[in-house]
C-alpha cells in the first residue's frame, strides 16, 4: 500500500492498485486478471519486496500500460480471442500501449486525454534546408499540433444510438475525424521547441454527455467504420465497468487490507472465482428463461410439434478491457 493516483476516487490516496483485464462477449463480461500495480517506492526497496513475498519477476519497475500488455500476452497465449480492446485514458493515453497493441496486430479502440496533441490526417510534412549548421535528419510539419478538444471543437457532432435499455435507447452527441497522433519521434524546430512528430493515421471520437461532461478516445478500425459502429465499440467498455464494480462492492475485492503479494493476489484469484460462478448461473438461467419462451411461442397445439430453439450463444468476436 502507498500514496498513488487511484483512477476510482480521482485523487491521489493511500491505496492498493491492481491492472484488471476482462473479456466481454455482448453483456457477460469475464474478469481473466488481476495483477498489483508496484509503485516505485516499492520497486526501489530491495528489502521490503521480498518482505512482501513478490515473485523476483514482478519486482521490476513497470508501469501499468506495460503490465496490461504482458496480461493481454498471456490471455492470448492462453488461446482466448477478441475482437478489439478497449481501454481507458489512463492506458490509451500511453503511445507506447496503443502502438504495442498495433504491433500484436490488434483493434484497439481507447481513452485519450483531452490535452493530447493531434495532428490532421493530411498534414504536409516537409523536409527544410538548413541555412547554417547540420544537414537536417527528420521531417517536420507545415503545422503544429492541436490538442484533441480543439480539433474536434467545430464538429459536426450528431446524436448517435448505439444501445437500447429497458428505459429505451442510450444515446449521446459523438463527432469524429481521421487524425494523426503527435506520438511520432521528437523533433527540435527552428524556436528550440521540442515537437512530436506525426504518427499512424487513426480515428479521433469526442463524446459529450447530457451532464455537459466531453470525453475523447482514439481507434484504430478501419478508415471506412461509420460512427454508430465506433461509439458502439467505445460504449462496449461500460460492461466491464460494471463487472469490477459489482467485484468490488459485491464480492469485497477491495476489502483486503493485508501486505503481502500472495495474500493480495489470493484473495484476488477467490473474488474472480466467485464472478465467474454467478456469471455462470446467470448464463444458466437466461439460457432456461429464452428455451421456457421461445417453447411457449413455437408449439403448434393443433399439430403437437413444438420446435426446438437455438441455446445461448455468446458473441464469437468478444473484447478485451484493460482498466
Amino acid at each position: 500500500m502507498a500514496p498513488q493516483y487511484a483512477s476510482s476516487l480521482g485523487k491521489t490516496a493511500n491505496c492498493q492498485s491492481m491492472v484488471s483485464v476482462t473479456l466481454a462477449s455482448r453483456e457477460v463480461p469475464l474478469m481473466v486478471g488481476l495483477r498489483l500495480f508496484l509503485p516505485q517506492g516499492w520497486t526501489h526497496d530491495p528489502e521490503r519486496m521480498p518482505k512482501a513475498g513478490a515473485p523476483k519477476d514482478r519486482q521490476a519497475a513497470l508501469t501499468k500500460p506495460e503490465i496490461a500488455i504482458e496480461e493481454i500476452d498471456r490471455v492470448i497465449a492462453s488461446g482466448a480471442r477478441f475482437g478489439c480492446v478497449l481501454a481507458d485514458a489512463g492506458y490509451g493515453s500511453s503511445g507506447p500501449f496503443r502502438q504495442a497493441l498495433s504491433e500484436r496486430g490488434l483493434l484497439w479502440a481507447v481513452g485519450l486525454s483531452r490535452r493530447q496533441n493531434v495532428y490532421s490526417a493530411d498534414i504536409t510534412e516537409i523536409f527544410p534546408v538548413a541555412q547554417t549548421g547540420r544537414r537536417r535528419k527528420y521531417h517536420v510539419t507545415e503545422q503544429p499540433p492541436v490538442s484533441a478538444e480543439q480539433m474536434l471543437a467545430g464538429g459536426p457532432w450528431r446524436k448517435v444510438s448505439w444501445r437500447r435499455e429497458t428505459k429505451g435507447r442510450l444515446t449521446c452527441h459523438f463527432a469524429a475525424r481521421r487524425v494523426r497522433v503527435a506520438d511520432g519521434h521528437r523533433h527540435r524546430m527552428l524556436d528550440n521547441r521540442v515537437q512530436a512528430m506525426p504518427g499512424d493515421e487513426v480515428w479521433l471520437v469526442g463524446e459529450r454527455r447530457s451532464n455537459g461532461e466531453q470525453k475523447y478516445y482514439v481507434s484504430n478500425l478501419a478508415p471506412d467504420t461509420s460512427l454508430k459502429v465506433l461509439a458502439a465499440t467505445i460504449k462496449a467498455r461500460w460492461v466491464c465497468e460494471q463487472a469490477h464494480q459489482q467485484l468490488k462492492e459485491e464480492l469485497g475485492l477491495d476489502h483486503f487490507e493485508g501486505r503481502s503479494w500472495k495474500g493480495l493476489h489470493r484473495h484476488a484469484l477467490m473474488s474472480m472465482i466467485a464472478y465467474a460462478f454467478l456469471q455462470s448461473r446467470r448464463l444458466a438461467a437466461a439460457g432456461r428463461k429464452k428455451k421456457s419462451r421461445s417453447t411457449t411461442s413455437t408449439t403448434e397445439h393443433a399439430g403437437h410439434q413444438t420446435s426446438h430453439p437455438r441455446p445461448l450463444r455468446q458473441a464469437s468476436t468478444p473484447a478485451m478491457s484493460a482498466l
